[in-house]
């Protein structure tokens, strides 16, 4: 929805070495390149920050940089090993049982997947992502934002029946612009539609649900006549209502993820609960609702248990 994230309710005490390993968990393969990035963003900022230091502090200081950009190093080298395994299993596979793994070129799947988006541009279900809110985000924020994006391509490019993206509000001189192209491989060649001009102008404001945590209406069906707009905004001072907002001042409807009917607060050491996902979250669940038209196998499958919730059935 807002593609907020809590940052301050999980801000790392260092900005370089806490949380690497949950951070990998939670971000997975696909998230290992932005993380990377993050940190070398961090180093840099803790060599800023020490400029003014004696000497002697400032050489144990790159000491300690250098030791946790090793640790991390080999982090990364061991996921890379894993998925190079992987890879290796799938591909024997493939050669003992050719009727059950069919084997494709990469040319044949690129156009297979070019094909399914082409398709959807003119007969899918249609999402948008306001990126309007970005002019006050930090390097780190707009980082991370450029990572969501990422992910939610990703994400579509995989879907049986993939929706069509719009990125609205993106100029192409932009800090999030030039953040994309540096952190996304391939960005320029994107099958989506990005524009400068702002959602509101862009679509006809009839054809607009706008998907905020804090709307009074549960989204029960994705209507292919209609344009869902997520709001492109990682904020870690968390403002409220921000897309709400918005969206109000222009008469546009809003809804919001069926959290509530399909699942319950379960109980957690910090009490912390959140209806606030990134918006590669949100495309996730949105994305596997319309394929198989249950909230419950959506929902599961983009909120986190970190968010300190869980599907009803599982605790009847």
């Amino acid at each position: 929805m807002d593609g907020e994230l809590e940052g301050k309710a999980h801000e790392m005490e260092s900005p370089v070495l806490q949380g690497q390993e949950d951070t990998l968990e939670a971000t997975g393969e696909d998230g290992l390149w932005e993380s990377f990035q993050l940190l070398q963003m961090d180093v840099d900022f803790e060599h800023k920050d020490r400029e003014g230091l004696s000497t002697s502090s400032t050489a144990w200081c790159s000491k300690n940089v250098q030791r946790k950009q090793r640790h991390w190093e080999k982090i990364v080298a061991a996921k890379k090993s894993k998925r190079k395994q992987e890879k290796e299993r799938r591909k024997a596979n493939r050669a003992e049982n050719p009727g059950i793994y069919p084997q494709h070129s990469k040319r044949f799947l690129r156009a297979l997947t070019k094909g399914k988006l082409l398709e959807a541009k003119h007969s899918g279900p249609r999402l948008c992502v306001d990126l309007s809110m970005t002019h006050h985000m930090t390097k780190k924020e707009l980082s991370r934002l450029a990572g969501q994006i990422r992910r939610l391509y990703g994400s579509n490019r995989k879907a049986d029946r993939p929706f069509w993206i719009y990125l609205t509000g993106f100029a192409t001189d932009s800090p999030l612009y030039k953040e994309c192209l540096r952190m996304n491989d391939g960005f320029s060649t994107y099958l989506l539609d990005i524009t400068e001009e702002d959602c509101f102008s862009f679509f006809p404001l009839e054809t607009l649900v706008y998907l905020t945590p804090d709307s009074e209406h549960a989204l029960e069906e994705i209507d292919l006549n209609k344009v869902y707009i997520l709001g492109g905004l990682v904020d870690e001072s968390i403002q409220k209502k921000v897309t709400f907002q918005k969206a109000w001042e222009h008469s546009v409807k809003t809804a919001r993820l069926p959290i509530q009917e399909y699942m319950v607060r379960c109980q957690n050491e910090k009490n912390y609960h959140s209806e606030i996902l990134a918006i590669n979250q949100v495309f996730d669940i949105l994305s596997t609702y319309f394929e198989t038209h249950n909230w419950s196998e959506a929902l599961k499958k983009g909120v986190s248990s970190g968010k300190g919730y869980v599907l009803r059935n599982s605790v009847e």
